[in-house]
């Protein structure tokens, strides 16, 4: 399957996969565009899939405890905030890092050769540069917690350091991504109340099952380029039998939503209806994304994988909307 290289979108100054029109190329100097790319501002959708678990366990922790005078049981604002600019930072900084690590491999992609390593248009050192200044921003972000959600948050990078390697020993990198990308379902937990306990745990397994889906899709538009590489995965793995492996995948993760949620207490405490309600709405999306999935349509992979950012906000929202309806109806909780 053919797919565009840097002319497609109008300018060597660009990458193959990635929007044309984003504000990045309209608003940063044509300078700084190669290190956007590296940190893939001009695909949000990767920071808002890495922030969901982050603002799911901030709604969800809350819950933990009754509402009263001074505890409102919604998302602390602050923490939602400093999650916002971490995703960010530490998205671009995990992407610089992966880049770096697979120079060579992005070389033999189509989907990739015209990233700003491979294209020549940043040196290694200037992208260790940016890594670096990238992984400062998220430390200070960081260490605005308290010092056991600082020490857990520092104990993700065995785990984020290992992940750009999986590809060539395992058909399980998308595993090793989410459990990257799924901290956060601890991180917001151990940020509100400077510990752990099993709801956020759950809410940690399911976030995993789900980026093994989404990423599932995602890696089924390099496929082709993949086997001629060597490079392995679960588009790989699963082959024609990707729908039920996502069936597996997405149910199990609303399984573990649910369990999660009930973990953190009923009645007085708790999440109320909003929130399964979420998670029935959630279970139509997922189900729209396996109906819909064609593996040998890439364009089509790529519009599925970003629908999940729609998902996120169903499960956020309906969070959100359980605290509020037990602010205002604490008797029927």
């Amino acid at each position: 399957m053919q797919r565009p290289d840097a002319s497609s979108n109008g300018s060597p100054d660009r990458v193959s996969d990635a929007p044309s029109d984003n504000f990045v190329y309209r608003v940063l100097p044509r300078a700084l565009w190669p290190y956007a790319q590296l940190a893939r501002w001009d695909r949000p959708i990767g920071w808002q899939l890495l922030l969901w678990p982050c603002f799911w366990s901030a709604a969800l922790a809350p819950h933990w405890a009754a509402p009263s005078a001074v505890h409102t049981g919604l998302p602390d604002l602050r923490h939602l905030a400093l999650f916002f600019i971490g995703a960010i930072a530490m998205r671009g900084a995990g992407c610089t890092y992966n880049d770096l690590v697979d120079q060579d491999i992005d070389a033999k992609v189509a989907r990739t050769r015209s990233r700003p390593l491979p294209s020549g248009r940043v040196s290694s050192r200037q992208a260790k540069l940016f890594l670096v200044a990238q992984a400062l921003v998220g430390l200070l972000v960081l260490l605005q917690f308290n010092s056991f959600a600082i020490g857990l948050g520092l104990s993700s990078l065995a785990i984020v350091a290992t992940y750009p390697f999986l590809k060539r020993v395992t058909d399980w990198p998308q595993l090793g991504l989410g459990l990257c990308f799924s901290w956060g379902a601890l991180m917001g937990w151990a940020a509100f109340w400077g510990t752990i306990s099993l709801a956020p745990v759950l809410l940690y397994l399911g976030s995993v099952l789900w980026t093994i889906g989404y990423d599932t899709i995602y890696a089924h538009q390099d496929r082709e380029d993949d086997t001629l590489v060597g490079v392995r995965s679960t588009a790989r793995l699963f082959g024609r039998h990707t729908k039920r492996a996502l069936t597996l995948l997405y149910g199990g993760a609303l399984a573990l939503f649910t369990l999660a949620f009930l973990a953190t207490g009923t009645g007085a405490s708790g999440p109320a209806w909003p929130a399964y309600a979420a998670i029935a709405i959630g279970a139509v999306q997922m189900q729209w994304q396996i109906s819909r999935l064609d593996i040998d349509d890439g364009e089509q992979c790529l519009k599925l994988f970003k629908s999940n950012g729609l998902f996120g906000w169903i499960i956020f929202l309906g969070l959100v909307f359980s605290s509020l309806w037990i602010l205002s109806f604490p008797q029927l909780g």
